[in-house]
């Protein structure tokens, strides 16, 4: 049998990605695994989800956007749900399913590798997910348990070496075992991913509604020999120009959107795609894109211009409704981040403040080198 795979996390952004891609690769002809689903939470809603997943029923996730100037209006089924578990309420039946599985997905979400102080890696003492997974590896461990590949999906940079950080320190300050700490190091490989996805809204009990674009990117290492492929899988050399896409030319889009929407004193519910259907905006937005961001990115600007056309595309998705007064929430932090970021970075690649004049027009105390890290 193809290795068995155990994911951490009901939500309906991984039935509608994660799921969603490996049930795709499964009816493309690929060998993979089953897939056993795990709530960690306790919460209701997420062991009303497990009880469904559990019934090992078709889950429909409905596709609606624009692909390819395309309009995508679509249901699709994930297949290959094999069961559901609730870790507190099945720990026995959770272990059982560990020792079988060859790979591990997760995405526990915002703070799903906050660790509680102290930190307790018992049975039934465990709060947090990394606890949870080192009781799991020692119980792997302690059963001569094989290789492992972990594939964190949560939205932390450097997902993967961040929670083998984590394990690495909760095992050894919990069992102290030289033979426990050398296994971790040598079976279990820890992968770095960055995943991108609009998810707007559940199905109930179990599905969702997404966007036709998806990315699950994978960075590349020894030793990583995933089993599946998939058009919207990547692995990739380095993950950080996937990231630097993403925050410099997606989500910069965003902030430039709003702090126009801001400054003008638009309407409350305006949205992304009623934005963009001003051509002044477009073109405002357009110039500082095409003309400043993308050619930042020097001998891969042809590769950041299709990305961009890509953004422009899901911007103008008719269903979905994105408001700019809810990416408005945290705007410093995220001009910062997206803006700030941009500058600094291109900074050390030897652009200076001369090559985006229309951007700090918008932002202007992020001029001058070093702003971002006086802010």
């Amino acid at each position: 049998m193809a290795g068995a795979i155990l994911q951490f996390g009901t939500s309906r952004f991984l039935q509608a990605h994660a799921d969603l891609i490996l049930s795709e690769a499964r009816a493309a002809g690929q060998e993979i695994g089953p897939v056993t689903v795990v709530e960690t939470t306790g919460a209701p809603a997420s062991r009303a989800r497990i009880e469904a997943f559990d019934a090992g029923l078709p889950i429909p996730i409905r596709i609606r956007g624009l692909q390819d100037g395309r309009v995508i209006d679509e249901t699709r089924q994930v297949e290959g749900i094999a069961a559901g578990i609730s870790a507190r309420g099945e720990f026995d039946r959770l272990v059982a399913a560990f020792l079988e599985a060859r790979y591990v997905v997760s995405n526990t979400g915002d703070k799903g590798f906050d660790i509680p102080v102290p930190a307790a890696v018992t049975r039934d003492g465990w709060r947090s997910f990394p606890e949870l997974l080192t009781l799991l590896l020692r119980a792997r461990f302690e059963a001569g348990g094989g290789p492992l590949v972990l594939l964190p999906c949560e939205l932390v940079t450097d997902n993967g070496a961040r929670l083998q950080a984590l394990v690495a320190e909760l095992a050894a300050t919990a069992y102290g075992d030289a033979a426990f700490s050398d296994w971790l190091s040598a079976n279990c490989l820890f992968a770095d991913s960055l995943v991108d996805r609009i998810v707007s809204e559940p199905l109930e009990p179990l599905g969702a509604v997404a966007e036709p674009y998806a990315l699950w990117a994978i960075a590349a290492r020894p030793g990583l020999d995933l089993p599946w492929s998939h058009p919207q899988i990547s692995l990739v050399a380095d993950l950080g120009d996937v990231q630097n896409k993403k925050l410099f030319l997606l989500n910069l889009g965003h902030t430039l959107l709003a702090e126009r929407w801001l400054r003008t004193k638009g309407r409350a519910d305006l949205t992304v795609r009623e934005a963009l259907a001003e051509p002044a905006t477009r073109d405002w937005l357009g110039a500082i894109m095409l003309g400043e961001v993308v050619p930042a990115f020097g001998d891969k600007a042809e590769e950041a211009g299709a990305y961009w056309a890509t953004c422009l595309e899901r911007f103008a998705n008719p269903f979905l409704d994105h408001r700019l007064a809810d990416i408005a929430t945290n705007h410093d932090a995220k001009i910062a981040r997206r803006a700030g970021g941009l500058l600094d970075w291109a900074r050390r690649r030897g652009s200076g403040d001369e090559a985006f004049p229309l951007l700090l027009a918008v932002f202007p105390a992020w001029a001058g080198a070093g702003r971002q890290k006086e802010a």
